[in-house]
């Protein structure tokens, strides 16, 4: 039920930015957590940045001070900004909302690539 659509993505050069963008439907919004995943090709995939239903927020070391994650809940959208990027913030990433007792929703993936 739950359908997420990932946006944003693309080309940009190392310290450049990018926002993402990932709309909800089919579900409550505000009651789930939201996430951004990254993965790149043969690695596991990792949290980028997470915010619970309650407005709090957690950001992977590799991010912090870089990437703002924020709710709009009238959208039913989350964003990933991302600042000061690297190459090696080079992967597919994924959006995820999450809630209780039900199976993780994941979105199709927004490719980033950052290079010179």
């Amino acid at each position: 039920q739950v359908q997420l659509v990932e946006s944003g993505g693309g080309l940009v050069q190392p310290g450049g930015s990018l926002r993402l963008s990932c709309a909800a439907s089919g579900m409550i919004f505000s009651i789930y957590a939201m996430g951004w995943y990254r993965q790149a090709p043969g690695e596991q995939r990792e949290l980028v940045a997470a915010i619970t239903s309650g407005g709090s927020t957690n950001y992977a070391d590799s991010v912090k001070g870089r990437f703002n994650l924020s709710r709009d809940k009238a959208k039913n959208t989350v964003y990933l900004q991302m600042n000061s990027l690297k190459p090696e913030d080079t992967d597919i990433y994924y959006c995820n909302a999450r809630r209780a007792f039900e199976v993780d929703s994941w979105g199709q993936g927004t490719q980033v690539t950052v290079s010179s």
